[in-house]
This record gives C-alpha cells, structure tokens and sequence, in this order.
C-alpha cells in the first residue's frame, strides 16, 4: 500500500461538534430549529456550499456570501478552545505514522484546519494536508485527495482514503482508492470498500498493525 488519506471533519476529529454549535447557534438567531434535516445540508461540504444551502433555507437564496464570515468566526471560536480526536483517531495514527506516508484531504479551509489540528495535538501526525481553499474543486470532486496522493509521492490507486460523509465518499471513490467509510452520523448508509463504526475497530487497528508500505 502507498499512502494514507485521512478527512479531518467527523472522522479524525470531533469536529462537528463545534460545527453544530455554531450552525445551531446561527439558526437560532433567525428563529429557525436546527436538527438532523437542517444538519444534512451543511455535513460535508465547503463553507460556500454550506452557506448556500443555509441562505436558501432562510429564504434568502443566493446570499450565502454574506452568511459565510459569521460562521467561520463562530467556528473558529469553537475551534480555539477544544477539539477532541474520535474514538481510536490517535491510536490508529500511532500505528502508521512513520511506517506509511499519511496526509489530510479536507474540504475544511486551510484557517479552520491548522485551528483544529493544533488545539486536538494531532498536527504533530501530519506533514501533509490539503485545505479546500488550496484547490479549484473540492469535494465531491476528487482533486482533494489526487494533490493529497501526489503530495506523498503516491497513487491513490495504492493507496487508502478514510471518510465520514457521502460528499467525501464520492471524492474518494473518484479517485480512484480503496474506501474505509466511518459514518459520522449514526445510522446512515454509505458506500464502502470496508465499512465500520468507529476507528477503534479491532480489524482497523490489526490492518494498521500489519500493513506494509509499497516498496
């Protein structure tokens, strides 16, 4: 196997959590509820794109622009005082850090992701990540995880992505790698090539245990 390309949002770091804090708090201000439907709008995407969807479900479509810097500061907060890593996020990263070249692919903006891997300590895994602001086409496009791979000096027809979200899945599945699909919300169905609950699945960890790097 050549490489290892990690999304960030939902699946290495409890990220959401902040997310939803600040989208919920930014539907409240509005008088608007903010529950599982709302959430499925905004899990997955740009900031643009989330927006978007938001200023239409305001009533507001094509407004999302003016929408976008009051979230990013609301996350950005959130961000700065805690991020914790999901279940079996640093144990899985201890395993192949140093022994398989790993990386991040994010549709995160650079800002919010050098946030969020600093406050939860796992920037100190990562030599390699890719923002959403640092390509033409984020997820679903694949571009995301093609300049990860290449970044690393791998295929990613070699090589493994790991996602949480069915944006993030069809980015992964277009280009081209094998699929471990971590479903960040409980009881949805995505595609997959191994499908789990968890990064503290045993057979996860075992294959990161035994994996050997392309030679």
């Amino acid at each position: 196997m050549s490489a290892v390309v990690f999304d960030c949002d939902g699946l290495l770091l409890d990220t959401e959590s902040c997310w939803s804090r600040a989208e919920a708090s930014l539907f409240a201000d509005r008088g608007f509820d903010f529950g599982p439907a709302e959430k499925d709008l905004l899990i997955g995407r740009t900031v643009e794109a989330a927006c978007a969807n938001m200023a239409a479900h305001f009533g507001h479509p094509g407004q999302g622009r003016r929408l976008e810097a009051e979230l990013f500061s609301r996350v950005e907060a959130e961000l700065a005082v805690r991020v914790d890593p999901m279940p079996g996020a640093v144990r899985l990263l201890n395993l192949l850090a140093g022994r398989i070249p790993i990386a991040v692919a994010t549709n995160s903006p650079r800002a919010l992701l050098t946030t969020a891997l600093r406050t939860s300590g796992l920037d100190r895994f990562f030599g390699v990540t890719v923002a959403a602001d640092e390509v033409d086409r984020p997820k679903p496009d694949p571009q995301l995880y093609l300049r990860a791979f290449e970044l690393l000096g791998a295929a990613p027809q070699t090589g493994v992505a790991l996602e949480d979200s069915a944006t993030g899945v069809a980015a992964a599945r277009a280009a081209g790698a094998f699929l471990v699909t971590v479903p960040s919300q409980p009881g949805r169905r995505l595609d997959g090539d191994y499908l789990t609950d968890a990064l503290d699945d045993p057979a996860l960890l075992d294959w990161a245990v035994n994996v050997q790097p392309r030679g």
